[in-house]
């Protein structure tokens, strides 16, 4: 589900095994923003980077879903 924004502190699931990852932080590297993810309940795993896609006015992280109901805080 695309998002208007990528935050800190909103909740994806990975696609492929259902896990929750927690957003922990949000960088740009020249013209890409990747968001720095860490799996909830696990945080002695490493984090993961995943890029942030842009289309029009929405923004998502490829292979998760955003799990929560609205993005407005």
């Amino acid at each position: 589900m695309p998002v208007k924004k990528v935050q800190v502190g909103q909740v994806w699931k990975k696609d492929d095994t259902a896990d929750s990852f927690l957003v922990t932080k949000i960088y740009s590297e020249a013209l890409t923003s990747y968001a720095v993810l860490r799996k909830a309940g696990a945080e002695n795993d490493p984090p993961i980077r995943v890029k942030i896609t842009k289309s029009g006015a929405t923004a998502g992280l490829p292979g998760f879903t955003y799990t929560q109901e609205s993005d407005e805080f």
